[in-house]
Parts: structure tokens; C-alpha cells; sequence
């Protein structure tokens, strides 16, 4: 399985998420995707206490460690590459995390507006 080209949703070269915690799909730091990440892990999310309790609640506890699965556990802060779908629930519940745009995957533009993502954007410093 090879991963899409690795172009962020400005249009430039897609940046680092996180390697600690490592995350991405094929858990190399990026938001890389294909056709098999049927779940989009596609938007660069920088944590926040009011999204991992969100997601905990809907049946997706993110911040609980999995040794089993090599998974810290996420706490606010932490970045990690989260669902588009999740990401635009988030959003429309009022509880989105922040956005690190230039690690995010441009196929999260398939699921989400970019003019929502830049609402959260960690990283915008030019228009």
C-alpha cells in the first residue's frame, strides 16, 4: 500500500504531525493516507481536554494508553492525525481541536472546508 502524495491542504509539502506520540496511519509522524484509510486520518489535530472528552464520549477514548497497541494515550497538547469526519463532528458540536494545517493531508479537503479548518488553525500566520 502506497501512500498519496504527501501534499498538505495549502497546497505545499505535507509536514510532520508527531513523532511523540507517533501517529499516522502507517504511524510514520505524517497524516499520510490511501485508499485503504478508510477513517481519513488525514487533519493534523493538536489535542485539547474539551475534544478527548468529546471523543471519549462518543466511544473513542484517545486519551486511556493501550500498551497493547504501542498507544501513550493522548493528552491536550499532544498532536495526532484524527478522522476528518471526527474532526468535522468536532466542529459542528462546538469542541473541534486546533489545526496544524500545514501537516494536515490535503484529501481532509474531500470531508471537511478548508475555511472550517483554517477556524482552527495553529499555524495561519498569512491570510
Amino acid at each position: 500500500m502506497k501512500p498519496d502524495a504527501s501534499v498538505n491542504v495549502l497546497g505545499g509539502p505535507l509536514e510532520p504531525c508527531s513523532n511523540d506520540p507517533l501517529t499516522g496511519f502507517f504511524r510514520d509522524g505524517h497524516c499520510n493516507t490511501c485508499d485503504a484509510d478508510t477513517g481519513s486520518h488525514t487533519v493534523c489535530a493538536v489535542m485539547t481536554d474539551e475534544f478527548l472528552a468529546l471523543s471519549k464520549y462518543l466511544g473513542n477514548d484517545l486519551s486511556t494508553p493501550r500498551p497493547e497497541y504501542r498507544f501513550p494515550g493522548l493528552r491536550a497538547g499532544d498532536r495526532w492525525c484524527l478522522c476528518a469526519a471526527r474532526f468535522l463532528q468536532a466542529h459542528d458540536e462546538g469542541a473541534a481541536p486546533r489545526v496544524h494545517l500545514r501537516g494536515t493531508h490535503r484529501r481532509a479537503l474531500e470531508i471537511v472546508p478548508l475555511s472550517v479548518m483554517k477556524q482552527y488553525a495553529d499555524d495561519l500566520s498569512e491570510g
